[in-house]
């Protein structure tokens, strides 16, 4: 039975079922299990697509995924075009690496506010809702690697009697 359990899902199946024959009772309540939940149902609109919505910062990127041949558009322009620094490119792309679905899907994106850095953490969290609601499938493995939590860290704000949000300003003795 070990050799034919070959996932988490699997497993709790097993396990439930069992518990329910030898117990007598429904599906394990005795051990006090939880029914699994419904699975997720794919998010997509009429053409296709998965939206979400990602943010970085002061930067919010509005993201559209579809199956393709790993096409990244960002604000019109090709992906090498609006992010020219290879990290951020890099940053684009690891949704899709964790995924394992690299190439398989195009990306049409929009995105305000903020610097590059902010911008691209957007996309990359817009890109990740996307995939998960696009392919509810992919969700485990973009959650286990932090993708679909909003970075919350924003710039503190200025203090008053303050030259910025901590620094105070130069103290002279005379």
């Amino acid at each position: 039975m070990a050799e034919d359990i070959k996932s988490l899902d699997q497993l709790r199946d097993a396990v439930t079922a069992n518990a329910g024959a030898v117990q007598g009772t429904a599906a394990g309540e005795s051990l006090g299990l939880q029914p699994a939940a419904a699975p997720r149902e794919p998010q997509r609109d009429e053409f296709g697509r998965a939206y979400a919505t990602g943010k970085r910062k002061d930067a919010v990127a509005r993201v559209w995924v579809k199956p393709g041949s790993g096409k990244i558009v960002v604000n019109g322009k090709d992906l090498t075009e609006y992010f020219a620094r290879p990290v951020l490119q890099m940053i684009l792309r690891q949704p899709f690496d964790v995924a394992g679905v690299a190439g398989e899907y195009d990306v049409n994106a929009t995105v305000a506010g903020g610097g590059l850095s902010g911008q691209a953490g957007a996309v990359k969290h817009g890109i990740s809702k996307a995939l998960q609601l696009h392919e509810p499938a992919l969700r485990g493995a973009l959650k286990a690697a932090g993708f679909l939590t909003r970075d919350s860290r924003v710039v503190e704000r200025k203090k008053y009697g303050k030259a910025k949000a901590r620094r105070s300003f130069q103290f002279s003795k005379r």
